[in-house]
């Protein structure tokens, strides 16, 4: 199988470099994208547009597509945008659109009679430095270790945090999304959920997990597997494959 690995915000395709190997003991193919405004493509505008081009522009027939965190968001639009190309998509710790919303409704948004929005978005603010550029960067290595490493060593942590970079306000965060092909695609899916998270509540696994209609697979780190223990990982995304869903995809 070859595998399709998509970031999450503040990081880049570097994140991945762990895991690749690992993916590859297996007898699998691995590629991670840098998407538009992170890594080798920092200085490009970022939008919605762009990063999903740049997850089509590698795919290739039978891929498995894998989103992290914020990347779920990315990778599902890439889904929609070339259904025919992938085999099988994995959330891990990551977002799933809804049909009509914006990133952030996504991400804040329970699910309730009412549609009810939490507003608590967590001390990990008061780790974030906003620049007149409407950039946001982590301002410590403490906050960053904190919230995405926490399981591992210093020297990983220090080495990950030199390699963050910004995430931009803009289009990416205030526009609606519309993908009817995605969910009329049904494809294969999974959803991982990391059982030391800090970065993503549980409560909104939970509500992933049950719009996606599957049950969560678990690994037992922080919100960043590909760095704390990437073998188990790649073992995980490996079975991730063989999984089904076990009810039908909510849009809403």
């Amino acid at each position: 199988m070859r595998f399709v690995l998509v970031h999450g915000g503040f990081h880049a395709a570097w994140c991945w470099s762990r895991t690749i190997p690992e993916l590859e003991r297996l007898g699998h193919q691995a590629v991670a994208v840098d998407l538009p405004g992170h890594g080798d493509r920092i200085e490009e505008e970022s939008t919605l547009g762009n990063r999903t081009e740049a997850i089509v522009s590698v795919l290739q027939p039978g891929d498995v597509l894998v989103g992290h965190s914020g990347g779920g968001f990315d990778a599902t639009l890439a889904a929609d945008a070339a259904t025919d190309l992938i085999s099988h998509i994995v959330y891990l710790a990551a977002a799933l659109p809804r049909e009509g919303r914006s990133y952030p409704e996504a991400m804040t948004m329970r699910n309730s009679e009412d549609g009810e929005f939490d507003a608590d978005a967590g001390n990990m603010l008061s780790h974030l430095h906003f620049s007149e550029d409407g950039a946001m960067t982590f301002a410590d290595l403490q906050g960053a270790w904190r919230y995405f490493w926490h399981d591992c060593d210093e020297q990983t942590a220090r080495w990950a945090f030199e390699r963050l970079g910004p995430e931009r306000f803009g289009e990416t965060t205030v526009a609606p999304v519309f993908i009817p092909r995605f969910w009329q695609a049904d494809l294969p899916r999974s959803f991982i959920r990391c059982l030391q998270d800090r970065s993503m509540p549980r409560w909104l696994a939970d509500v992933v997990a049950q719009r996606l209609g599957v049950e969560q697979l678990t690994i037992d780190t922080s919100h960043s597997p590909f760095l704390s223990r990437p073998r188990e990982l790649a073992e995980l995304l490996v079975h991730a494959t063989t999984t089904k869903p076990v009810g039908p995809l909510d849009p809403n």
